[in-house]
């Protein structure tokens, strides 16, 4: 499993460097943004972590950056930056994830985990494909189509949308996204999640007379047509 890290703390670094090796990670590290952006451009990463505040090139252009090198590859953003407006330039720029300083390195190694695993396992789905209307989502291709177009998902996204799929028809609640997409005890009283699902809808619905994603007020969200 191929990771890179993009931190300046150099102390911290290592520290995260010297526990994923330990648990069988093969763990790139730069420490500014400049050597950041040359790795992605030449290495292929199961997995990158991304530091906001860095030299030269910051954490939200090299996430962007990485959306479109290597997509499909998940970014998880690792940064004293824990406001709710952080967290929303950091989604927009394409993160998966997004934990703050301090932190526990079993919680960071859980969710890179948690990443990893969405991101390169089949999981006990079959394979098929998955249709609502003239939306269709290949669960083998990891391809999400809408009208014949092709959408562009970020990991987090399509686990999203996979979700809603596979529960098509169904009231899911924040609290079993949070279950069963964040893979983690995620902190429901932020919006979050709700600003989650407004990215996907601007990606699935915005273009569309025909809305599939559906709010039920005080209850969660469904995938239906009409």
């Amino acid at each position: 499993m191929q990771v890179l890290l993009v931190e300046d703390e150099q102390a911290l670094a290592q520290f995260i460097r010297k526990g994923f090796l330990n648990e069988g990670y093969d763990l790139s590290v730069a420490y500014d943004g400049l050597v950041g952006q040359s790795l992605l451009r030449q290495h292929r990463y199961d997995l990158i972590i991304l530091d906001v505040n860095l030299p030269h090139v910051n954490g939200f252009e090299l996430c962007r950056e990485a959306r479109t090198l290597l997509p499909g590859v998940p970014v998880l953003l690792l940064t004293a930056l824990d406001s709710l407006d952080d967290k929303v330039m950091g989604f927009e720029a394409g993160a998966d994830d997004y934990l703050a300083k301090p932190f526990a390195f079993k919680e960071l190694l859980l969710r890179a985990r948690a990443l990893t695993r969405r991101s390169t396992a089949d999981g006990s789905l079959e394979r098929q494909v998955l249709r609502l209307g003239d939306l269709e989502m290949n669960l083998t291709a990891k391809v999400v189509t809408r009208a014949g177009q092709r959408i562009t998902l970020t990991t987090r996204e399509y686990a999203l949308l996979e979700f809603l799929m596979l529960n098509r028809g169904k009231v899911v609640t924040r609290v079993d996204i949070n279950e069963k997409v964040w893979d983690l005890n995620f902190d429901t009283n932020t919006n979050v999640i709700d600003v989650y699902v407004s990215h996907l809808r601007k990606k699935i619905d915005k273009q569309h007379e025909q809305k599939l994603i559906h709010t039920v007020v005080g209850m969660g969200y469904e995938m239906r047509e009409g």
